[in-house]
């Protein structure tokens, strides 16, 4: 069964356990020891029944007598694997998708259920040519089940975006992006960069506008190749990317990365910075740190320190110390759905403590800024109210600050102090950045 098996476990792990998928499925592809076209396989049958669930769930029930949602684990499981696979893998021979489903009940201790099993998928390859419609009469339901998002966060996005550019969000979240990375230029530039990656056969070209940026195919486990591991090169989606550039960071400066892990704004700071100065990142959880130190050591960074501790409480000894303060907030993670397939299932619920814990970390970023420098608030979400109402609210209540205006390379160009970027218009993960400036 190889890829299904573990594919069945990973979907199982994120029932039971509320595991994110990605960490589940890296886990589960190690100790089955699944590499090559059946670890690719694994993550595809994962990730395409994450991003397609609700569609699937409709096209199940059509065909099923018992309501998806009433079926004991895990064949509800089995039975969207089999679905996915005979709606979206061409290569996959509809009996194979039925049969290995049918095999994936039986050594799951759901051998009873077979026969529904096999029933169901059956129906549902016999029509997979002429699928029940969904129903168009609840706009915000039909794009929810069609892309497979919550239907209220459909009905948001819908407030601000309008229905066109709806649509093209929740389908760029069901695409596989790009794999980016940033150039380290203390030990390479992109045109060498570029060359050696062609030689381990990696397709490196340019990002479309985001400086020092690379977009790889075909890289594959890209940590076994020497350019990664002889740090010459950073995993990181451009938006990140643009923190650094919108701060203005310089050499000689000391900036503060007040949320820092995993670690990526801090290095693509002391790249801007060619590693002259003082960072100090910052998290809450002292584990974590580990990894920054980790990455630093790999990219051969020497101006960055860790500290441990919470982002909200007040360190005298930090207080007006840095030209740069980087808050890149806890937030809600919907900017990065087309990475993280499951942050889409979130609850509404559980967003809103988010802004007050925000607004708190800003306010105490606020006082470690010295007179003349830069405070950035970022997020990796496109939700106004974790974004540009925390902001605001943040100025009205601090008038020694105000946004700072920025320029970017086309499509953004110049900014007034803020910039929402979307996946649909800019082709990088969602993500909002605030520049401001102290008096």
């Amino acid at each position: 069964m190889g890829a299904r098996e573990t594919a069945l476990r990973v979907l199982m792990s994120c029932r039971n356990n509320h595991a994110w998928a990605d960490a589940a499925l890296k886990a589960q592809l190690g100790r089955d020891g699944l590499v090559g076209p059946e670890a690719a396989l694994c993550s595809r049958l994962v990730y395409g029944v994450v991003q397609n669930q609700q569609l699937l769930d409709f096209y199940l029930s059509a065909y099923c007598s018992q309501k998806p949602d009433h079926l004991q684990p895990p064949l509800l499981e089995i039975l969207r694997l089999g679905a996915y696979q005979i709606l979206y893998l061409d290569r996959v021979p509809d009996s194979a998708a039925v049969n290995t489903s049918v095999e994936l009940a039986k050594i799951s201790g759901r051998g009873q259920a077979s026969g529904l099993v096999n029933a169901v998928l059956r129906k549902i390859a016999q029509n997979k040519t002429a699928l029940p419609p969904i129903p168009e009469r609840d706009e915000a339901k039909y794009l929810s089940i069609r892309y497979s998002h919550p239907k209220w966060l459909v009905k948001r996005l819908l407030s601000i975006l309008g229905r066109e550019e709806t649509e093209a969000f929740l389908a760029a979240n069901n695409d596989t992006p790009p794999l980016t990375v940033q150039v380290n230029p203390l030990k390479t530039n992109a045109e060498s960069l570029i060359k050696e990656l062609e030689g381990w056969g990696v397709k490196a070209t340019p990002h479309p506008w985001v400086p020092g940026c690379l977009e790889l195919t075909g890289a594959g486990d890209l940590t076994t190749l020497a350019p990664f591991r002889e740090g010459k090169l950073l995993v990181q989606d451009p938006a990140a990317r643009l923190v650094s550039l919108i701060a203005g960071v310089q050499p000689g400066q000391k900036v503060l990365d007040l949320c820092a892990a995993p670690g990526g704004k801090s290095f693509s700071a002391a790249f801007a910075m060619e590693d002259k100065g003082e960072i100090v990142s910052c998290d809450l959880h002292e584990n974590k740190l580990k990894r920054i130190q980790e990455g630093a050591a790999r990219l051969d960074l020497t101006s960055i320190t860790t500290s441990a501790g919470d982002g909200r409480v007040f360190r005298p000894e930090w207080a007006e110390r840095f030209d740069t303060v980087l808050v890149d907030a806890p937030c809600s993670g919907l900017g990065i759905i087309r990475k993280k397939p499951d942050v889409r299932y979130k609850k509404a619920d559980d967003l809103f403590i988010l802004p007050v814990i925000q607004t708190a970390l800003l306010d105490n970023a606020a006082r470690y800024v010295a007179p003349g420098g830069v405070l950035v608030y970022s997020t990796c979400t496109i939700l106004p109210e974790e974004n540009e109402q925390v902001t605001d609210a943040f100025l009205t209540e601090h008038s020694d600050f105000c946004r700072d205006g920025f320029t970017l390379p086309a499509p953004v160009g110049e900014a007034e102090g803020q910039l929402t970027l979307w996946p649909q218009r800019h082709g990088t993960d969602g993500f909002y950045i605030c520049r401001m400036k102290r008096k």
